[in-house]
């Protein structure tokens, strides 16, 4: 079957070239159809000419198309070793095949693209410098907030130095995740209502239904079915309701 694609549109640049097996794989070797046979077709549509063209690797030659080969042609294995494949500037045949053709490319190899990975790089290393700043300035009970949604209730008890050094280490391992809960509202409301909790100013009923005020049991609100009772509340208060009660709660924490 042929494989029915574009070539890259970049203009072709005469270099080096790497190519390593998807999935991390590392096998001692792993050998590429190389020719086109019936069990394994290596074969590449081309939308221009309207046809299936036959590939094939022949060192000799400057194109990997059958049709574009001249005289004999001196075939030869494509072999990875050690879950990658090193290409010379030279063997301009091999790497078009590889890198333009092949039905096997982005599916059991990929080209390492040096430059594209230091984009990558690059990004991940501002993203965790962007939530590093954002950790060192963020205020105790937002810090918190945002510690809390990895480690839950023990977050209470533990010391301003414990939380500002937990909060580092997972804006520096998790930097996106660390960004979204910090500019994520619901977080600190929902910290601001457990520790209303446990502060007894609120109280959730055993069947997590309803809150309550703790000092008179008047009900506050019913949770939602299916719902976080504490992501409910958050959103509770943000109604015009659950604004006061917010206001009310706040004051009895001073």
């Amino acid at each position: 079957m042929a494989t029915k694609q574009k070539a890259t549109s970049k203009k072709w640049v005469v270099k080096d070239r790497t190519y390593a097996l998807l999935g991390n794989k590392m096998p001692l070797t792993l050998t590429l159809a190389s020719k086109h046979h019936g069990r394994t077709p290596l074969m590449w549509f081309d939308e221009e000419k309207g046809f299936s063209r036959e590939l094939r690797y022949a060192i000799n030659q400057k194109s990997p198309f059958v049709d574009e080969q001249k005289g004999r042609s001196t075939l030869q294995h494509i072999v990875f070793k050690d879950g990658n494949l090193f290409v010379s500037k030279v063997d301009q045949c091999l790497q078009k095949l590889l890198s333009l053709y092949h039905p096997q490319r982005n599916v059991t190899y990929y080209e390492i693209d040096n430059v594209e990975e230091a984009k990558d790089e690059l990004q991940d290393i501002e993203l965790e410098i962007e939530a590093l700043n954002l950790a060192n300035k963020l205020e105790v009970d937002h810090a918190e907030a945002v510690l809390r949604v990895e480690q839950g209730s023990s977050v209470s008890r533990m010391t301003s130095q414990e939380i500002k050094r937990d909060l580092l280490l997972f804006a520096k391992e998790d930097p996106a995740l660390f960004i979204n809960l910090v500019n994520d509202d619901n977080v600190q409301l929902r910290n601001f209502t457990i520790k209303a909790t446990e502060a007894s100013i609120i109280y959730l009923d055993q069947e997590q239904r309803n809150f309550f005020w703790y000092n008179n049991n008047k009900k506050l609100m019913t949770v939602p079915f299916d719902e976080n009772p504490y992501s409910a509340f958050a959103a509770y208060l943000k109604t015009d309701e659950g604004s006061e009660v917010y206001k009310a709660i706040e004051k009895k924490f001073k």
